[in-house]
């Protein structure tokens, strides 16, 4: 499943040049994305199916809006990031000021964008079983149990895996690993 920018934006490319496969494939594989970024902002799991639906509904009708230039994941989270504040007028709902931030950065933009390749060029120096436990939870927003069974293994082994992995990047980060 395409799950970096570059694989994103090839899959949008051939969907903008009448590639039904890719466009297929492009829907499927935001599925996980937007179901990751709703999950953050939104505490109802029906609220998370219908604003990722709709989504994706967006990114169907409208992508003759997307600039091939720019980087899609800008693109995406600027739609999702619109829905979210719909669904919120929508519904009456108001949201306490501390929390209007995570609702309005959007992790699609172009820096975020380039901090996503940072990521899974610094993830690809750890041990897959680590970094693959800090991408299902740290990047895709699943919890310690959907992440250990996603991986076939145990809770206590995600959150090991985790924290070395962490360890790990802070050292090579600071320059002492």
């Amino acid at each position: 499943m395409a799950t970096s920018e570059a694989e994103l934006k090839a899959l949008m490319i051939g969907s903008l040049d009448g590639d039904a496969l890719a466009h297929g494939l492009l829907l499927r594989a935001l599925v996980p994305l937007l179901n990751a970024f709703y999950r953050r902002r939104l505490a109802r799991a029906e609220d998370v199916e219908d604003l990722v639906q709709d989504t994706l509904i967006t990114v169907h009708t409208r992508r003759e809006t997307f600039d091939r230039s720019r980087p899609f994941t800008a693109w995406l989270y600027a739609i999702a990031r619109y829905r979210t504040i719909d669904h919120y007028r929508r519904h009456r709902q108001t949201v306490a000021i501390e929390d209007v931030e995570s609702i309005l950065i959007t992790e699609g933009f172009e820096d975020a964008a380039g901090a996503r390749m940072d990521v899974d060029r610094l993830l690809a120096t750890l041990s897959p079983k680590q970094a693959r436990a800090i991408r299902d939870t740290h990047v895709e927003g699943k919890s310690i149990a959907e992440a250990a069974s996603g991986a076939g293994i145990g809770e206590s082994d995600v959150k090991i895996s985790v924290h070395r992995g962490l360890k790990a990047l802070g050292a090579r980060i600071k320059g002492q690993g």
